[in-house]
């Protein structure tokens, strides 16, 4: 951390987080499934974020550096193209990986084990395979290095004011956590298992059991997730869990069956995020004793993108602190593990018991073994420009 100066003097009382981000991808005009652009959210969040200051981006497509740089003003000698080098020059406190998930992992260990970071805050999910996601944790705990992942809905106050309510009691004791996600499991799901485990208080899984269909590609920056799945799982405390997700959104899928973006159900009534009716209040309850929904109010919903400046101020605010941040890595594998664990029942075609013990990534594993034959798209995001162009999703 540098020292801010003022007047010639060092102000002892502030000291400015230097930050930059790998991969800036292009900044769309409509942001889509082929691109949200995060880089420029992280980057958004670093400027928002008092006594932090964004020093320099890499992206090994050179324009879309510049055109990063030029957004956010930085200097000339501070755009690169290789990420080690601008790890080495610039020595960053803080490094945002806004990469696709299947270079998760390569770049984040690197980052880990630059000596120079002091903390890295990686977009979601984790990383293509369990035993990479468990590696990424191992070795920023071995280097002291904070790591963080970008489950940015855990920040909303529509979710905030859930976890109180649901702290109050006001719908009893919590039996089951539930989500209806879009995209697969892997892509949009690790926000829904992320926000179950926060509803939870990250109680430990106990066992997952799952199915899934994969008949046509579903390739999200550049990795698989399925068309379908039904999730069933349970916690160390007794809490059960039911998950669904729907790539295709036609007619009534699995998500269906939830009907809104997660769910608490208790023994003395319900609490709903993100209903899928024609309301468009992000938060209501049912009490036992109510005739009807009641909608309670909130500054916000699941998806403003100030989450993310909401994710990078807490991230930025615990390295400063040395207190646990609310993204934590070991957070994050907890919900890569309940990810993994789905894929792996349907691999087994059992229920698998927990804690996880496999490296690999299931669903990728059936379609290279020819298990599953999913019908091949004519835009494959998988090849290489594709991946080159992609930022992060959301």
């Amino acid at each position: 951390m540098t020292e801010t100066r003022k007047f010639g003097l060092v102000d002892e009382s502030s000291m400015t987080v230097t930050a930059a981000v790998i991969g800036t991808g292009t900044e769309p005009e409509n942001p889509g499934r082929d691109g949200y652009a995060m880089a420029y959210h992280h980057a958004r969040g670093y400027d928002a974020t008092e006594n932090c200051e964004l020093v320099a981006c890499a992206d090994i497509v050179h324009a879309n550096a510049e055109a990063f740089a030029d957004e956010f003003g930085l200097r000339s000698d501070r755009v690169f193209e290789a990420y080690d080098a601008m790890l080495a020059a610039v020595e960053p406190d803080i490094v945002s990986v806004c990469v696709p998930p299947a270079v998760h992992a390569p770049i984040v260990l690197d980052c880990v084990r630059s000596g120079v970071v002091d903390a890295v805050h990686c977009e979601k999910p984790m990383a293509e395979t369990y035993g990479d996601a468990r590696l990424m944790v191992q070795e920023a705990v071995r280097h002291d290095v904070q790591l963080t992942f970008n489950h940015q809905r855990r920040f909303s106050d529509a979710v905030r004011t859930a976890k109180e309510l649901l702290a109050d009691g006001e719908i009893g004791r919590l039996e089951r956590v539930e989500f209806a996600a879009p995209v697969g499991i892997f892509d949009y799901g690790s926000h829904s298992f992320d926000l179950c485990n926060y509803f939870v208080d990250e109680t430990a899984g106990e066992w997952v059991m799952a199915q899934i269909d994969y008949r046509e590609e579903n390739v999200q920056f550049g990795s698989h997730n399925e068309n379908q799945a039904v999730v069933c799982w349970e916690y160390e405390n007794d809490v059960s869990g039911l998950g669904t997700s729907d790539s295709n959104r036609e007619g009534r899928g699995p998500m269906e069956m939830v009907g809104c973006h997660n769910q608490l159900c208790g023994t003395e009534g319900t609490i709903e995020i993100g209903p899928s009716d024609d309301t468009d209040e992000p938060l209501r309850i049912r009490r036992a004793e109510d005739a009807s929904w009641q909608i309670v109010d909130v500054d916000d919903d699941l998806h403003d993108w100030v989450l993310v400046h909401r994710a990078i101020a807490d991230a930025v605010d615990c390295l400063e602190t040395r207190t646990e941040p609310e993204l934590g890595a070991q957070n994050a594998l907890n919900a890569t593990e309940l990810i993994f664990a789905a894929w792996e029942s349907s691999r087994r075609r059992g229920r698998v018991d927990l804690p996880l013990e496999i490296d690999d990534n299931p669903l990728e594993a059936m379609v290279e073994s020819g298990a599953l034959t999913p019908q091949s798209n004519e835009d494959d995001s998988r090849d290489g420009d594709g991946m080159r162009a992609q930022t992060e999703g959301e």
